[in-house]
């Protein structure tokens, strides 16, 4: 039910990033569904291999890197779909930042509503 929940929360942020900030195109719903399962599946798998990879890189900037990934990372899942679109890496680099900060809300929620 969390994971579920989860995710529909998730589309709606991104729809929410979408509407907040123009260099982020987001269709419609459906498309924001599959792209929060693609961001999500990325951030799983991905991220903690180009963690390690990039780990004395994050070390010098003081883990500062570790926004270059998330922006990577965004702007790959824009790159794969086709309902999902990013304007550039900067533009990537703020719509992730925009983005986990909602993320940080909904699992916050989550976590609180639906308690283990």
């Amino acid at each position: 039910m969390k994971l579920i929940l989860t995710w529909l929360l998730a589309a709606c942020a991104l729809l929410v990033v979408a509407y907040i900030y123009p260099g982020v195109q987001v269709p419609n719903f459906t498309s924001a569904l599959i792209a929060a399962a693609v961001i999500g599946l990325f951030n799983a798998v991905l991220r903690p291999i180009l963690v390690v990879l990039t780990l004395p890189v994050t070390i010098v900037t003081l883990g500062l890197f570790l926004f270059v990934i998330n922006a990577l990372l965004f702007w790959a899942a824009s790159g794969v779909l086709n309902g999902f679109h990013v304007n550039g890496f900067w533009a990537a680099l703020l719509g992730s930042l925009i983005y986990s900060v909602l993320m940080l809300l909904v699992n916050t929620a989550v976590r609180n509503v639906l308690p283990r």
